[in-house]
């Protein structure tokens, strides 16, 4: 069974830590940094440039420089050729999906849910945690002050917010757009995991009782 489960994070949530560790736990591929990482190595976009553009909403321009725009691979793109945060979405959505049918695996962000809206074995899972909680551990992650910390995380939420909300026309951390959503600093990490792990069998029960 191809189960994919997507993966919306709130920064500070240790979304990224409790995803990986359940994905080590199901023996699923996991894809965060790694889905830019393959895709620069598919296309002729650099992980840099890739990087730059990483879930950001569609309005800004990165490069339109006259020149052209040097790719990882040497290529000049035509000055004409307007790499936009548009283009990127096509080509990672494309991409997901490629990686949705190659077996069972845990996508990090990038409007995923929404890509795979129609896959016939999709879970849809948000992490979330208080201001304070999320706060204290970028705090202890980056060795930040509160005061940066905190402005780290707003900065965050609102572009990750924006990059779904335009692509999908839904609002990003909305119950309503999840199998499932964990407040994770109400369990340990290894209680998270084990907590999805065991969410994660009882759908995979479910969706071998179906007929699509």
């Amino acid at each position: 069974m191809k189960t994919v489960i997507t993966l919306g994070r709130q920064l500070g949530s240790n979304g990224r830590i409790i995803g990986k560790a359940l994905a080590e736990k199901l023996g699923y591929k996991f894809y965060d940094k790694e889905l830019l990482a393959r895709m620069a190595k598919d296309s002729r976009f650099s992980e840099r440039f890739l990087e730059e553009m990483d879930e950001k909403p569609t309005s800004s321009l990165l490069y339109s420089l006259a020149v052209g725009v040097q790719s990882g691979h040497g290529i000049y793109y035509p000055h004409n050729e307007m790499l936009s945060n548009s283009n990127v979405f096509r080509a990672q959505a494309e991409l997901i999906r490629t990686i949705a049918s190659e077996g069972p695996c845990i996508i990090v962000g990038r409007c995923a849910d929404y890509v795979l809206s129609e896959h016939p074995y999709l879970i849809k899972l948000f992490l979330h945690a208080s201001p304070e909680t999320r706060a204290r551990n970028v705090m202890e992650r980056d060795g930040l002050s509160e005061k940066e910390a905190r402005s780290l995380i707003s900065k965050a939420d609102k572009r990750r917010a924006s990059y779904y909300n335009f692509y999908t026309n839904n609002t990003w951390g909305h119950v309503n757009n999840y199998n499932l959503c964990l407040d994770t600093e109400s369990f340990s990490k290894d209680a998270c995991v084990d907590f999805l792990y065991s969410y994660v069998k009882e759908k995979e029960k479910e969706f071998g009782n179906q007929s699509f």
